[in-house]
C-alpha cells in the first residue's frame, strides 16, 4: 500500500543515514559538545547569516515548543496563537501543563491576522481587569501553517511589528519549515526569517531526519540557563551527536532545501492530479500538504489502497482528506494514486 499519510513515517533520507553509519564508530563528547553538533550549528549559522545565533537541538516538535515557550516566558505569561494553532490543538495541553495559558484568535486559512492581533492587544490593555489575568508575552505561528498555507514576508513583518509595539516575543514553529521556504519561491528565506522573529526552529523530523529539531535564537538571545532548562524538560540528549550528525548532513550541499523542493514538486503533481480528476480542493496549499474533499464512498474505497489522513467531515456526505509528500515520494507513488482514484 502506498502512503501519503504524513512526512515522517519513513526513516531518514539516505544521505542522512549514510552520515550516521559512517560516523557511528567515532567516540565523541556528549550532551551536544561533539564535533558534529558544533559543525551543524556553524553550518546553520551560515545558512541563516546569523554569526551570533544560539542553536540547540531537541528531539521532536511538541518537546521543542514546550521547552522553548516555557523557557522564554515568565510563569504568569501566556502565548497567543490561532484556533487551529498546533500548540492549541495537537499537543495534548503541553503548553498549559507547563503553566502557560494558550490564548486563541481566529484562523484565516491557518494564518493569524496582524490587525486582529493588534485589536486584541488594544482591548487587553484597555481592560481594567488586565492585571488579574494571564499576561500575553508571546505570539506563536507556524510556517507553513497547519493547513499547508503560507504567510507572505509582508504578513510576518506586520505581525513582528505588532509584537514589537506591545513587547511580545514572536516564535515561529518550523516543523515543516523547509517546505515553506521551497514553496515561497524566494519570498521567504532562512536569513530573512532570522531577522523577523525572536526564535524559530528548523524541523528535521518531518524533513528527512530520523528525529530532531534545531532551535535558533538568531541574535544569541537564548534565555539564561537554557541548557539547564532543556535538561529539566527531559529534552537533553546524552548522545547529542544523534541530532548533530543528522543536521550536519542536512546542511551540507543544500540537502535540506533539496529534500524540501522535491516534496513540494511532488505535492504539486498530486494537486494537479486531484484537479484533473475533478475533485474539490479544500484549500489551495502551495506546500507538501494537500487537502482534498472526497465523497464518503470514494474515500472508503480509496483507503483500501492508499494511506492518507482523514482530516474531518465537510458535511454529511463529504470528508476532508490530507495527502502529504516527502523526500520518499516517487513518481510511481503518484501513478499508483492516480490508478486508485480511477
Amino acid at each position: 500500500m502506498i502512503s501519503f499519510e504524513c512526512d515522517y513515517n519513513n526513516g531518514a533520507h539516505p544521505e542522512v543515514l549514510r552520515h550516521l553509519v559512517a560516523t557511528n564508530g567515532e567516540v565523541t563528547d556528549t550532551y551536544g559538545y561533539d564535533r558534529f553538533t558544533l559543525q551543524a550549528k556553524e553550518k546553520i549559522r551560515q545558512a541563516c547569516e546569523t554569526p551570533d545565533a544560539a542553536i540547540w537541538f531537541l528531539g521532536g516538535g511538541t518537546q521543542t515548543n514546550d521547552t522553548v515557550i516555557d523557557g522564554m516566558l515568565r510563569p504568569y505569561e501566556a502565548v497567543v496563537t490561532i484556533e487551529t494553532g498546533h500548540i492549541a490543538v495537537h499537543e495534548a495541553g503541553a503548553i498549559e501543563h507547563s503553566g502557560h495559558k494558550v490564548i486563541t484568535l481566529p484562523s484565516h486559512d491557518g494564518r493569524l491576522s496582524a490587525d486582529e492581533l493588534e485589536q486584541w492587544m488594544k482591548a487587553f490593555e484597555g481592560d481594567e481587569s488586565r492585571d488579574h489575568v494571564a499576561q500575553p508575552g508571546m505570539v506563536y505561528i507556524s510556517l507553513p501553517t497547519e493547513l499547508g498555507t503560507l504567510y507572505t514576508a509582508a504578513e510576518i513583518e506586520h505581525i513582528y511589528k505588532v509584537c514589537a509595539r506591545y513587547s511580545l516575543l514572536l516564535y515561529i514553529d518550523g516543523a515543516r519549515l523547509g517546505y515553506g521556504i521551497a514553496a515561497s519561491k524566494g519570498d521567504l528565506t532562512l536569513p530573512w526569517l532570522a531577522r523577523h522573529c525572536d526564535a524559530f526552529y528548523i524541523g528535521g523530523t518531518k524533513v528527512g531526519a530520523l528525529c530532531g529539531e534545531a532551535v535558533v535564537f538568531p541574535r544569541g538571545n537564548a534565555p539564561k540557563g537554557f541548557f539547564h532548562h532543556i535538561k529539566q524538560h527531559g529534552a537533553l540528549f546524552a548522545k547529542g551527536r544523534l541530532c548533530g550528525v543528522q543536521f550536519d548532513a542536512l546542511f551540507t550541499g543544500g540537502l535540506y532545501l533539496k529534500i524540501s523542493q522535491h516534496a513540494v514538486d511532488k505535492a504539486m503533481q498530486v494537486k494537479e492530479l486531484f484537479v484533473r480528476k475533478g475533485l474539490q480542493l479544500y484549500i489551495d496549499s502551495p506546500t507538501n500538504q494537500q487537502f482534498v474533499v472526497l465523497p464518503n464512498e470514494q474515500m472508503h474505497e480509496l483507503e483500501q489502497r492508499v494511506q492518507f489522513t482523514h482530516w474531518g467531515p465537510l458535511d454529511e456526505h463529504h470528508f476532508i482528506c490530507r495527502f502529504v509528500t516527502s523526500w520518499a515520494t516517487t513518481d510511481d507513488d503518484i501513478r499508483e494514486l492516480e490508478k486508485a482514484l480511477g
